[in-house]
């Protein structure tokens, strides 16, 4: 106790470090040269005037927090804005501690608000056992300076019988174990005069209650009037925390390197490495380096100067045949050292030669999990090859605090930045050492629905709702819309067509082959026609649905609006003839399917009432239904649906989607049932819109495992579709039920290369997805042949193909008009092909390897033909 003591004196006269300046080290941390035991204090006096204020915490709201004259200012003056430190917790013993803090208040207008506390929050805890949850949503023992110059203690309110409120004063708290509470004491002190303001008497408290996070509190509620009242509130200085009991962790720290994801595509490697704001720090460095035997290899550096804060790396002729770690190097020049930190991951060896490759499917990720760490652990044990985030990456309401779509410009970037920081702090481990193609959707552009209209300017004159929406277009800024493409897809290939649409706004469509499986990358929403523009004025539109119940969408199929546009038709079209880089099998990445996989009560005009709706028991079937015609989705509008189900079917690819908040498993049709190819839309990750499909059927004999809704159906556009598994919301008995009960998990499609086929895998996040095949949602796995993909019935049949030269050509088919009628590269030696009409058709037998093609004109198809056609491309 005599180090405790003797520290505490040195505190209460200025709060100053708690080590002599002799002491101090590179590190921002001191520990006692003992076994155990931490000693902390605030380096901000180190590190420059900058919108981040460093590896060590973690800022709500990230734009509210910066650095200037070495001291950390909240810049605004707000309700519960919090500072967290990330590396030391309170464990749940009962254990000896002391903080301090020296607070400055820089707004004159704290003094007059009804309620407010500066100072500290102890035992922050979140909804989960992690520091990550803790630091976003901690709730804790606030305890700090009241407008009226009282002290806050949690619940209670301490009278300190200060004539006024001082500018500037210092905030001690200690914490002594007694029996099974602690004994807090707690000191106000004046910064330069050393004079006590108030000493409070011993307060017992819970351990459990301090157990937790250690963080700064700005809490300033208040109605929003003028740029006066939410000028900066306060800002802290020499933040200390010492205990010979406490441990450090240095490895919670978050930044500046936050993560990073990669793609290869015929051997170019391009990987964004997402920084934090670490731009004021001149020169700064960004190294992109690779292991080459025990030595490092820097390919590439750059500063972060893109307002995304995200770092491009583009590296050609890409050919290593085995894996190769890499890591990002961030040196930072700061005041009195540089500091170097790492980030590490691996580039995989391109699975070219395996025959099964796995890829993991993931959408639709709101805050209820969060941290959500059996996500990674479960990923992990799956091994895939490839990972996918097919949009909503976050949601507006990520982490709290909603959305800034206005004020100033950067700000709304940093208001970005922490829901995608959230993002990567979850999932990062995911994609660490595989490639990942993420792609935007909706609400990653702070849209419950976008309609792009080919990149045009919403209209928010009347606010950033549903009116806004259904007007068209973007919400936000231009630049802020490319700040968030960039930072989410300048990993991928580069663009098919890299024209910018409407206000420069950029473009990502693009085709990625990766390990013998050609991807097509949409953009469902860019081009997109808003349908209030399209639809008679009767129709009542109204956020993409229809209010007037007594009009027919049915009846306006052949619109002239748009739903891919014509670049990315066009681009379809030349993808599915491109069979190069030894593309075995094709696959369409979108945000959302070309159909309407949900059904919502009869009386229900729009989809607002879909997070109220009653979560049926197991086995349950819920009536009175009726199929959802929601023009967000790609069912609509219904023509350009099948013109585009008709493209992606010529070349038998299947279709992995999100967006949905369902998981399900369907079979396109566009003149029948079951005429094209099939598509899974992977469940949520943390479903914030738990949708839900119970058509008006015969239900008396549904089970679970035999539900009565699969088969044929028509959506509310009146697309055809067959649904085979849907993985609808019922209650699972798991806590908590806001994430449990609302469908959430994730899939995995391995495509066989081989065999054809193409497996699908759908699990409940509650569950060990290698506990075998009974745990996945009713009616998964599910496994198709890539021929099912265009499973339109034949009318006649051209002769069959017998392939000589062991090799897998690329069998293409055209009609009389020189229109392509369907592609496909053989994995057999032999091939009988089937064609839709009579007449006389065009074969083109292209061995890719050799660029050598066969070419095999006016062949007439017959009902029943038994001719063969030798090809051998040695002659």
């Amino acid at each position: 106790m005599k180090r405790r003591d003797s520290l505490k004196k040195i505190m209460l006269g200025a709060i100053v470090p708690c080590v002599s300046p002799s002491v101090l080290t590179n590190s921002k941390f001191q520990v006692w040269p003992f076994s155990r035991g931490v000693s902390f204090k605030s380096d901000w006096q180190n590190w420059p005037d900058m919108k981040w204020v460093g590896p060590q915490y973690w800022g709500n709201r990230l734009q509210d927090w910066l650095l200037k004259d070495g001291k950390v200012t909240c810049d605004v003056t707000a309700a519960n804005r919090n500072l967290h430190l990330l590396a030391v917790q309170k464990p749940e013993q009962n254990i000896a501690f002391t903080t301090s803090v020296a607070v400055e208040i820089i707004n004159g207008k704290f003094a007059s608000l009804e309620d407010g506390c500066l100072g500290i929050r102890l035992g922050a805890k979140g909804p989960f056992d992690d520091y990550r949850s803790a630091a976003v949503f901690g709730k804790g023992l606030d305890i700090g300076l009241k407008p009226n110059g009282n002290l806050q203690v949690g619940e209670t309110i301490l009278k300190t019988k200060l004539n006024s409120l001082p500018e500037k004063f210092g905030l001690l708290i200690e914490a002594n174990p007694d029996r099974d509470t602690c004994s807090l004491k707690i000191w106000l002190t004046a910064i330069e005069t050393k004079e006590i303001y108030f000493e409070s008497a011993a307060i017992n408290i819970s351990s459990s209650e301090l157990t937790g996070n250690f963080a700064l509190l700005a809490h300033c509620p208040q109605e929003k009037k003028n740029a006066e009242d939410l000028a900066p509130s306060v800002t802290f200085g020499d933040w200390t925390i010492t205990s010979e009991e406490l441990r450090l962790n240095e490895e919670q720290s978050f930044g500046p390197i936050c993560f990073a994801q990669y793609t290869l595509n015929n051997r170019k490697l391009k990987l964004t490495s997402q920084m934090a704001p670490i731009e004021a720090i001149r020169d700064h460095g960004v190294d992109f380096q690779i292991k080459e035997g025990s030595a490092w290899k820097t390919l590439a550096t750059a500063q972060v100067e893109h307002i995304g804060r995200a770092v491009n790396f583009s590296i050609n002729d890409w050919t290593k045949d085995q894996d190769v770690p890499y890591r990002i190097r961030v040196k930072l020049p700061l005041r009195n050292r540089i500091e170097t930190y790492y980030y590490h991951g691996t580039i995989a060896q391109e699975p070219q030669a395996k025959n099964k490759i796995k890829t993991a499917v993931f959408s639709c990720n709101f805050h209820y999990g969060f941290p959500d760490n059996d996500i990674p652990s479960n990923t992990k044990k799956l091994d895939p090859d490839i990972i996918l985030f097919l949009g909503d990456q976050f949601y507006e309401a990520t982490g709290g605090f909603g959305a800034m779509y206005r004020g100033d410009f950067d700000k709304t970037c940093l208001d970005y930045l922490r829901k995608w920081y959230m993002f990567g702090w979850s999932y990062r481990d995911v994609f660490r050492h595989r490639p990942c193609a993420i792609i935007p959707d909706d609400h990653d552009v702070y849209h419950g629905n976008v309609w792009g209209e080919e990149g045009k300017q919403a209209d928010v004159s009347e606010g950033f709702g549903a009116s806004a929406q259904d007007s068209g277009g973007y919400k936000m800024a231009a630049d802020w819309v490319n700040m968030v493409q960039f930072t989410q897809t300048s990993h991928l290939p580069d663009p098919f067509d890299a024209t910018p649409v409407k206000q420069g706004i950029g473009v990502y469509y693009t085709q990625w082959n990766y390990g013998g499986i050609s991807f097509a990358i949409l953009e469902d929403r860019k081009f997109k026609s808003a349908p209030k523009h399209v639809l008679p004025e009767e129709a009542d539109v109204w956020n993409g649905f229809i209010k007037n119940p007594d009009f027919d969408i049915k009846e306006h199929k052949n619109l002239k609006a748009e739903l891919l546009g014509e670049r990315q038709q066009k681009f379809l079209e030349e993808w599915v003839e491109d069979w190069g880089n030894d593309a075995q099998m094709k696959v369409v990445l979108s945000q959302t399917n070309f159909a309407t996989v949900a059904t919502l009560p009869k009386e229900a005009q729009t989809d607002e009432v879909v997070p109220s709706l009653h979560i049926p028991q197991k086995g349950e079937y819920v009536l009175g239904d009726k199929p959802t015609a929601d023009m967000d989705s790609n069912g609509w509008p219904a023509n350009k649906r099948d013109e585009a189900v008709t493209i992606i079917r010529k070349c038998f690819a299947f279709h992995i989607a999100g967006d949905q908040h369902l998981g399900s498993f369907i079979q396109y049709g566009v003149d029948e049932h079951g005429d094209s190819g099939h598509a899974f839309a992977g469940p949520a990750l943390n479903n914030i819109w738990p949708r839900r499909f119970w058509p008006a059927v015969n239900s008396a004999e549904h089970t679970y495992q035999n539900p009565a809704y699969t088969g044929n159906h028509v959506d509310g556009f009146g697309n055809k579709m067959t649904v085979k598994a849907v993985a609808n919301p019922y209650k699972t008995g798991h806590q908590p039920e806001i994430l449990h009960d609302r469908a959430t998990g994730y899939g995995m499609v391995t495509f066989n290369k081989t065999d054809r086929t193409i497996k699908t895998d759908c699990w409940s996040r509650f569950v060990d997805p290698t506990q075998g095949e009974a745990v996945q949602n009713a009616g998964w796995p599910i496994t198709i042949k890539q021929e099912d993909n265009y499973a339109r019935k034949p009318v006649a049949w051209l002769p069959k193909l017998q392939i000589a030269n062991e090799t897998t050509p690329v069998v293409s088919i055209y009609d009389a008009n020189a229109t392509l009628v369907y592609c496909v590269r053989l994995a057999t030696s032999s091939f009988k092909p089937k064609v839709f009409a009579p007449g006389k058709y065009t074969i083109v037998v292209e061995d890719t390897d050799r660029k050598v093609k066969k070419s095999y004109e006016k062949i007439k198809a017959k009902e029943r033909n038994k001719k063969i056609i030798k090809v051998d491309f040695s002659v």
